[in-house]
């Protein structure tokens, strides 16, 4: 068993003793052979330079965020060309050896090591801009938090969470409708979390596929020898401590055969993926190729080709929103696709019915995009669009087509529209908002459909249909308490969540908080706010100073708020006084703190003071907080770099 095998084996084994001791109240093993395990780990960590996620000779801290940071990339990170033909493949090779590996289907992220070290963790974004989450990155379940190689290391993979996880994070969750869609879209939402511990939960793996920068870090570490291949590139990352994604190198003459084992292999694969990546082991031949304006040209993606099945159009569901939207769903005769039953699709809109020529009846073929979505492929009979209904299914108040941006939509024209509501509803209890556990939007649902809840303040008089609600199917005696529990919790909250929950369009918590912190937290003012002076505040603008403006003009709405301000308590705000004397100031804040409890405490008190405060050091960072200015931190280097003023806590306060 190699060091890296025999270290994971180690932790394992120590969590599970640990579990069973702290979490469940019995001993698996002995204090002293947990000891001996223990000093086994610290002694194969030193030897190697490498620490492991998850041991407990170091503890990954917990920390929650107001937002994630954004940061541009060195170096864009561009899609791949992609073909679903495997002769292209073989020709794209050109006699040249490559790896191929699995393309896999998650989040991609970018590490960057330095001194041995984790000092940042960046996603893919949008390929320029991506979001800062280092400190989940360091709960992922199999990432080193320190490795052996001393200098500066730049890499990319991707995080994933697999088939059989994702299948156990579900069946934790009683109701249908609350379950995670998919792995991708659990991990992407875990990844992106503002609170670690969250993260931790959800078992993120990282898989390295590619390294982008290795610099040694000092003159007398050597520069590792990659003899210009990837192949060796993929064994320095294993060295270092990564799980790497599995790979083949082929050639013109094997790279058939590599794919058909990919494409067994795929059929029992825990780890999600939508197809294969193909790239030229020749590092120094695939750099001079150079790259169009949207993909590498030193790599090309293989997408399976989508299995399809033809089945029979039974029905179309209209499904209301809280947008208004009447959504179109296709109900068909149920069919296997890759692996599971299918037997509903999103239509979307009614120009993609008309262009379908979708009638009840017609045979269809469909099939999955990405292996994930369900969509029709093809309309084989065509009979045509007969039936858009005039009445809303929820309500049944007329209904209206109209166009948005060339395309044909229907929409409900009631404004009392009860699935408008329960969508508002879900909004307004969602955790940014009253935050009430157990009113997910099938119970709202229920609720609503029984005559429960009219109006917000309807929640917090529930206790009125106790006798009902415990008497319903998927609720209980417990389940009521635990919903009555956390009902009464939310009556203590912001005004800034407040707002947020009203749902005012394109109003998000951000937002919320600039207005709040604009009136000094006065909603009287707010709500007499004109959208000339709302579209005056820095970060509202034009749009949502109309939205704001115009749903306080409306009695209805500004009923509403009077009904809940009688519900709630509204914690205090210290006014701003005018006293903005940090406006367009932009901080940092790093280490320790001994005058403010938590750094979110010294947050609200900058933005109070109308400055704002970001993750990373950056150009526009206008001071770094830290302590301890003598440190050798990454942000202190950065900041000493970019010639930024590093400040303690005491300077920062003398600066009020």
């Amino acid at each position: 068993m190699d060091q890296t095998a025999k270290m994971k084996e180690l932790i394992g084994r120590l969590q599970e003793a640990a579990k069973a001791y702290y979490a469940e109240d019995r001993e698996i093993m002995s204090n002293r052979e947990y000891d001996a395990l223990y000093d086994e780990l610290v002694a194969l960590e030193e030897e190697t330079g490498m620490t492991l996620a998850g041991s407990p000779t170091v503890t990954v801290g917990y920390e929650a965020v107001e937002e994630l940071p954004k940061e541009r990339h060195e170096s864009p990170m561009l899609s791949l060309a992609k073909t679903k033909e495997r002769e292209e493949l073989k020709d794209w090779l050109q006699g040249k050896d490559a790896i191929l590996s699995w393309k896999l289907d998650g989040l991609t992220i970018v590490l960057t090591y330095s001194e041995g070290k984790l000092v940042k963790a960046v996603t893919r974004g949008n390929g320029e801009v991506g979001e800062v989450i280092t400190n989940n990155a360091r709960t992922f379940t199999n990432l080193p938090l320190q490795i052996p190689f001393q200098g500066e290391l730049v890499l990319r993979g991707e995080a994933v969470i697999t088939y059989s996880d994702f299948e156990k994070i579900n069946e934790e969750i009683p109701e249908t409708e609350a379950k995670y869609k998919n792995p991708r879209n659990l991990c992407s939402g875990s990844v992106r979390q503002l609170n670690n511990e969250i993260t931790a939960k959800r078992k993120v793996r990282f898989l390295a596929f590619s390294l982008v920068t290795c610099k040694p870090g000092s003159t007398e570490e050597p520069r590792p020898d990659f003899e210009n291949s990837r192949e060796k590139q993929l064994e320095f990352l294993k060295k270092q401590g990564f799980e790497v994604v599995e790979s083949k190198k082929v050639d013109e003459h094997t790279i058939l055969d590599a794919i058909e084992y990919f494409e067994k292999k795929i059929e029992t694969y825990d780890v999600p993926s939508d197809g294969l990546v193909l790239a030229y082991c020749d590092l120094e031949y695939g750099k001079s190729l150079g790259r169009t304006s949207k993909f590498p040209r030193d790599s090309i993606a293989f997408k399976w080709a989508d299995e399809i099945r033809e089945t029979t159009l039974k029905e179309i569901e209209w499904s209301p929103s809280r947008t208004g939207l009447i959504n179109p769903v296709a109900i068909f005769e149920p069919v296997e696709l890759e692996g599971t039953t299918v037997s509903r699709a999103s239509v979307h809109n009614i120009s993609i019915m008309k262009g379908l020529e979708l009638g009840i009846g017609d045979r269809i073929t469909v099939y999955k995009a990405n292996m994930i979505i369900p969509q029709i492929a093809e309309n084989l009979t065509r009979s045509g669009v007969k039936h858009i209904p005039e009445e809303c299914p929820a309500c049944g108040v007329k209904t209206h087509i109209q166009k948005v941006n060339e395309v044909e939509v229907l929409t409900c024209t009631n404004e009392e529209c009860q699935a408008k509501k329960i969508k508002s509803f879900t909004l307004f209890v969602s955790r940014d908002a009253l935050n009430i556990d157990g009113l997910s939007e099938a119970t709202l649902e229920k609720f609503i459909g029984k005559g429960f809840i009219h109006s917000f303040s309807d929640i917090f008089h529930l206790d009125r249909y106790k006798d009902e609600i415990t008497r319903m199917e998927g609720f209980g005696e417990k389940s009521y308490n635990n919903l009555a529990e956390s009902i009464e919790k939310a009556r203590n909250t912001t005004l800034p969540r407040l707002i947020y929950g009203l749902g005012i369009a394109g109003i998000g918590l951000a937002n919320a908080k600039v207005i709040c912190r604009y009136y000094d937290y006065d909603i009287e003012a707010m709500k007499k706010a004109d959208k000339e002076e709302l579209s005056e505040i820095d970060g509202i603008g034009e749009v949502l100073g109309e939205a704001f403006s115009s749903y306080f003009a409306k009695e209805e709405n500004r009923k509403q708020l009077e009904e809940l301000l009688r519900e709630l308590k509204i914690e205090k705000q210290p006014a701003n006084s005018g006293e903005q004397k940090l406006a367009g100031m932009v901080f940092v804040i790093t280490g320790s703190l001994e005058h403010f409890a938590n750094r979110n405490e010294m947050k609200e008190l900058i933005e109070e003071r109308g400055g704002k405060v970001t993750g990373s050091v950056t150009g526009k960072t206008t001071y770094l907080i830290n302590n301890d200015i003598t440190s050798n931190s990454g942000k202190n280097k950065k900041a000493k770099e970019l010639e930024i003023p590093i400040i303690s806590e005491e300077d920062f306060l003398k600066m009020l």
